[in-house]
């Protein structure tokens, strides 16, 4: 290990961005690992999963008393004052995924409304068919548009797809992409606690700036839609026909912000690391290819294999918690790494063997307790189809780069691009 940096320092070092695995192992040696005036990380898959359902545990910033320097928590600092002052100051405060119950409920249960059951309980079902028509559109354009010895499967594919649907879902016009894109770059760049990261103090301006321009855009799309409402979750969701009654403007800002954001975010990377993962191991992508029910169980495998959210840097105990002998004290900041537990030999056998077939397969790829993925049905069917049609058509793929160029970011981690080549693509 290097000299003059810590483990926990080299585990968000963008070198290492291609293959952390080797670190979070070595970060299991010590199940709760703190240096004085940082976090405390955790790393187990049975603490992880305690803690994740443990109402001790807050994910609500302002409950955050120890001084560790945390980017994320500065970088929601504009809006941590709750929706009083997020509305004095134009910039959106958390979203949903930011706070604890009892908001943390109705609104979750507020959103959920026109997305799942009990009241649309066919709503992602219903989906499969237009979403397989996305993917073979985009498909399509790449046999007709790319250079089939040069395709990047994230510019022409990962990337297009899951924006194009939370846009639809949403009611958000799809060619205002270019806006957004932007605005969700630097929103996803603020989760990031890169102690590397260059300026990060221009970076902590860009998200709050980046979290203005996105209130003001959807709150003009949300006037529109009070005026010509239609079937989007926008529309539904400024009607308030629920028994909470509608969400305030803030409100209704916020998790409009959230759920098209994060949408789109970690779908990217299911997809991207899914596919690399698939080209790196033929003989699953062969059966994929021959069988597309195989998507169902290699994709479990892929949310625990390559997970597309790989650590939770922002809980804090709201009366001190005792982990494996360790006592974390109330208000201290606690880092969740979910792609270390993951890969915990104590949970998994053989865990750094990807292996579709695992039985009773339990993962933390997509959390779990009251804040696990508000999406994961929508995420999981995705990146079933996306996967499943990728296999079929694509003729011969290899991968040109390996490893391929990441992001920057160590939680939302995925390749910034996927450069392949294949002899063709089958209609």
């Amino acid at each position: 290990m290097s000299q003059d940096k810590n483990l926990l320092h080299l585990i968000l070092d963008h070198a290492s961005r291609p293959d952390p695995y080797p670190l979070y192992a070595e970060l299991r040696r010590t199940p709760v690992w703190h240096e004085a005036g940082g976090p405390y990380v955790i790393s187990g898959f049975r603490d992880i999963r305690l803690l994740l359902h443990d109402p001790r545990i807050s994910s609500d910033a302002r409950n955050l008393t120890t001084d560790t320097g945390d980017p994320l928590i500065e970088a929601g600092g504009d809006g941590a004052n709750g929706g009083a002052d997020g509305e004095r100051s134009g910039v959106l405060p958390p979203g949903f995924l930011r706070l604890d119950p009892p908001e943390h409920d109705r609104l979750r249960r507020m959103t959920n409304r026109p997305f799942g059951p009990p009241h649309s309980p066919h709503k992602v079902h219903d989906m499969h068919a237009e979403l397989t028509a996305v993917v073979d559109g985009l498909i399509d354009r790449i046999g007709s548009e790319e250079d089939p010895e040069n395709i990047d499967l994230v510019g022409a594919f990962a990337y297009p797809f899951p924006v194009t649907v939370i846009c639809r879902l949403l009611g958000v016009p799809r060619e205002d992409e270019p806006r957004f894109h932007v605005w969700a770059e630097a929103v996803a760049a603020s989760l990031d606690p890169d102690p590397d990261a260059p300026d990060p103090t221009e970076r902590l301006r860009a998200s709050h700036d980046a979290r203005l321009a996105l209130g003001g855009y959807l709150a003009d799309l949300i006037e529109e839609r009070r005026r010509n409402p239609g079937e989007d979750m926008i529309s539904r969701l400024a009607a308030g026909d629920g028994r909470d009654g509608p969400m305030s403007t803030m409100e209704l800002l916020t998790t409009s912000a959230l759920l098209l954001v994060a949408g789109h975010e970690t779908t990217v990377n299911l997809i991207a690391n899914g596919m690399l993962t698939l080209l790196r191991h033929p003989a699953a992508l062969a059966r994929l290819r021959q069988d597309p029910g195989f998507a169902a169980p290699l994709v479990e495998e892929l949310l625990r294999y390559e997970p597309p959210v790989q650590l939770l840097p922002q809980r804090t105990p709201l009366s001190p918690v005792d982990v494996r002998g360790t006592t974390v004290p109330q208000g201290a900041s606690i880092w969740l790494v979910l792609a270390a537990g993951n890969r915990d030999p104590e949970q998994f056998t053989d865990p750094e063997r990807f292996d579709p077939d695992r039985r009773d397969l339990q993962h933390l790829g997509l959390g779990s307790g009251i804040h696990s993925c508000f999406g994961a049905p929508l995420a999981r069917l995705e990146a079933q189809i996306a996967l499943s049609r990728l296999a079929a058509r694509l003729e011969e793929p290899r991968l040109l780069a390996d490893p391929p160029p990441y992001r920057r970011n160590a939680v939302l981690r995925g390749p910034r691009a996927l450069p392949v080549a294949c002899t063709g693509v089958r209609p």
